[in-house]
């Protein structure tokens, strides 16, 4: 079954919650088909033209413009969640700021110094192009657009801020998800209360200036299925890229560790490999690479690439 969801007030969420009537309820291997805001709540053809048309709640609404939270039928605490990305097309508008944050990566690298800034860039959906200027010149990209949060909210009661990576998904900001990836989530709640948005139109590893190309999503289109049998302590993704496996903590070391282990075991089940093996033929193919460093939780992700392995 397919199901459209219409862009509106009662959509939207700027939290991770099962304490709220979900806006939709679905089941396994159905597909949504849905456009966001922009994670700052906005909308429009373009930056001059940027409008925020909707209010936010108070309490629940303190954090990134989510689409949801959708009640998956059938879904149970221990379960894993498959989200895959069947269409993923970006606004006509994106904007990237930095030098606001007053933090330690600022300090360090001296922003301070110098002028916060905010990229406004004009994004073609159909070249797949984007373009700012800078100083009075013109730079463009190739977009490769991705949804930065996909998640549910963790097994404890209250709401739950939309900045942090956590094990049942969330601010991931992973730029490997795009379309024609699936996303496994381990399910921390029954009845799943999934929530998307954050749309990014590029973003390189890191995330260095605390945002990517940030931009409204005029689609996105997923299909869900619920998975048993799989035991997973954080997400993991097989994408275009290769097979990805995540470590969330505040240290990236930790962070290093936790991508590790799930490759490690993600590689035993793939090849029947002990972890000793894994970690061995690992060191020629596995990359090991920074999702974001921006959100308190940092993130790693280790890449298996598809066919390197024969």
């Amino acid at each position: 079954m397919v199901h459209k969801i219409e862009l509106s007030q009662e959509i939207l969420i700027g939290s991770f919650t099962k304490e709220v009537t979900p806006i939709l309820s679905v089941s396994s291997g159905d597909s949504i088909r849905f456009e966001t805001l922009d994670a700052g709540w906005g909308t429009g053809r373009s930056n001059s033209e940027r409008r925020k048309p909707f209010s936010r709640k108070e309490k629940i609404d303190g954090g990134h413009a989510l689409v949801g939270p959708i009640y998956i039928e059938g879904a149970k605490k221990g379960m894993t969640l498959e989200i895959e990305f069947n269409d993923i097309i970006p606004g006509q508008y994106g904007f990237t700021a930095a030098g606001q944050y007053p933090n330690w990566q600022n300090q360090k690298l001296h922003l301070t110094e110098y002028k916060e800034i905010s990229l406004d860039w004009k994004l073609d959906n159909k070249s797949m192009v984007g373009v700012c200027e800078i100083n009075g010149n013109s730079f463009s990209v190739s977009l490769r657009p991705f949804m930065g949060i996909i998640g549910m909210p963790p097994d404890d009661i209250g709401i739950h801020s939309t900045w942090p990576p956590r094990y049942c998904g969330g601010n991931i900001d992973c730029k490997e998800l795009v379309k024609g990836s699936k996303l496994y989530l381990p399910i921390s709640v029954d009845g799943g209360y999934l929530a998307i948005g954050d749309g990014h139109a590029l973003q390189g590893d890191g995330e260095i200036s605390c945002q990517a190309i940030e931009c409204p999503m005029e689609v996105v289109d997923i299909t869900i299925n619920l998975i048993e049998g799989i035991d997973l302590l954080n997400p993991r993704a097989d994408t275009p890229a290769g097979w990805i496996t995540f470590g969330f903590h505040e240290d990236l070391n930790e962070a290093t560790v936790q991508a590790l282990d799930g490759m490690l075991t993600l590689m035993g089940e793939l090849y029947g490999l002990n972890r000793v093996e894994a970690i061995a033929l690992g060191s020629s193919v596995v990359d090991l690479r920074i999702t974001q460093i921006v959100n308190g939780v940092k993130g790693v992700h280790a890449c298996l690439p598809h066919g390197i392995l024969k």
